[in-house]
């Protein structure tokens, strides 16, 4: 029986955990769905990642009211995916005056915001709970090229693109103070890497400049908290083994001339025995082989998701 498509059979709520990293740093991460970080300064709290829709956002809007009545001023985009970037109408309510974003991403969101908002709804309806109240597409009111700085009254944090690897627009969030570092979807751990819309050639090298920033505690875009710099630096390897291994895996699948269900097979082979087991696996897989045989065969800018393509190439997987 062919297997449900993307992650439309993956019903099952999962558990939030709600971490405190240091005085003003916390985690809000759920069992291998995708993490938000929250900044609370002097004077205001800031959001990196916004959930998926203004319904689900009201969760996490719930754990900071726990903690803090300042009002949310700043929602950092880590990068552009619609399960990252639909919920932050419910922030304006809460007195954002800021959605901050690199250049990058401001690119990514005109050239196929809603192509990607279709794509991700129909591949995983649970994590769109409350879709209904999503107005529309996100959009960016503060657009950077490499790096800005803010201060949370006298708390610095740096928002900055250190290079492509998830995207090409990723953005990091930085307390040099506390030495707590928020990549997005950057790094993962104990989850798969979703690279539809990778650069991973130069991901690598973007994980070794978050390297140097010497973080001792890291949240991830998917996975648990990263509390320790022993912690940060397995995710790090981690991240890096996933990506380096799959483009290898679609190098090898375009030297052999293989098809796509071909490339699938081959990349099996080395990323099941190490990756096999971790969250949403099987949902990326096919849209990373699709990608990493494309970057391989030297289309270097990301084709567009569609909901059509999407269901095109789950087709040719099953056939």
């Amino acid at each position: 029986m062919a297997k449900a498509f993307a992650s439309q059979a993956d019903l099952e709520a999962k558990k939030i955990t709600w971490t405190q990293l240091s005085a003003n740093a916390y985690a809000y991460t759920a069992e291998g769905d995708p993490n938000s970080g929250v900044i609370i300064g002097d004077d205001g709290v800031l959001i990196v990642d916004t959930t998926a829709t203004p319904a689900m956002a009201q969760d996490l809007i719930a754990k900071i009211r726990s903690v803090t009545d300042k009002p949310i001023k700043y929602v950092v985009l880590s990068h552009y995916h619609a399960v990252r970037v639909l919920g932050a109408s419910a922030y304006f309510k809460e007195g954002a005056e800021q959605v901050i974003a690199s250049r990058g991403t401001y690119e990514m969101i005109v050239e196929r915001g809603e192509a990607d908002m279709k794509s991700e709804i129909e591949r995983f309806p649970r994590l769109f709970a409350g879709v209904e109240t999503v107005p529309g597409l996100t959009w960016p009111t503060l657009v950077f090229e490499k790096e800005i700085t803010l201060f949370l009254g006298k708390l610095e944090v740096r928002i900055a693109h250190v290079g492509p690897g998830h995207t090409k627009g990723d953005t990091i969030v930085w307390l040099p103070s506390q030495k707590v570092l928020f990549s997005g979807d950057l790094v993962e751990y104990d989850a798969a890497c979703y690279c539809g819309d990778a650069q991973l050639e130069e991901w690598p090298a973007t994980l070794e400049a978050l390297r140097a920033f010497g973080a001792e505690k890291l949240v991830p875009g998917r996975g648990p908290a990263l509390t320790s710099p022993q912690e940060v630096n397995k995710g790090l390897d981690y991240t890096k083994d996933f990506v380096t291994t799959l483009l290898q895996s679609g190098r090898e699948a375009v030297k052999q001339n293989l098809d796509l269900k071909g490339s699938m097979a081959l990349t099996r082979k080395s990323m099941d025995p190490k990756f096999g087991q971790v969250f949403i696996y099987e949902h990326c897989l096919p849209f990373d082989v699709s990608r990493a045989y494309d970057e391989a065969s030297g289309i270097k800018h990301p084709r567009v998701w569609t909901a059509q393509r999407d269901k095109e190439m789950w087709a040719a997987l099953q056939s």
